[in-house]
């Protein structure tokens, strides 16, 4: 399998990860596939898969931001870059639903939240955790949160 199919597949499985997510965060599906933290897992399988096929295979290292960029100069390395990309922010898009769903928060207000942990992971975090802090109510049960 090329590196193109798995890129594409992992995008795919996220993609309908995330809308599903968005759209109806209670729904069954989402509670059993993604909720669960099932698909991070699968995206995570894939990347240790990658990592122990290829890593060491291209040059450079995490040493210093000039090792970084020729070791992304590999495509096997990019994509389980991505991969690690995909399963982190999916991770984090899939605490802030459960949070926001153990303290009363509206998942209209979420939304906005989700979008910008997809498109930008780290700052739909920042904004999720400023929201939790003016719009939580009583924390029901935190048991269960990824």
């Amino acid at each position: 399998m090329t590196a193109d199919k798995i890129f594409s597949m992992a995008n795919l499985v996220a993609m309908l990860s995330w809308i599903i997510l968005l759209a109806a965060p209670r729904f069954v599906v989402t509670r059993k596939i993604v909720l669960s933290g099932a698909v991070p897992l699968l995206l995570s399988v894939a990347y240790l898969v990658l990592i122990v096929m290829f890593f060491g295979k291209a040059d450079g290292g995490f040493g210093s931001l000039p090792d970084v960029m020729k070791l992304f100069t590999n495509e096997w390395a990019v994509l389980a870059g991505w991969i690690h990309y995909l399963a982190f922010d999916l991770l984090v898009g899939i605490w802030e639903v459960k949070d926001s769903q153990n303290r009363g928060i509206s998942h209209w207000f979420v939304i906005p939240c989700l979008v910008l942990t997809f498109l930008f992971g780290p700052a739909g975090f920042l904004l999720y955790s400023i929201l939790r802090v003016f719009l939580s109510k009583e924390v029901k049960d935190v048991s269960g949160i990824i």
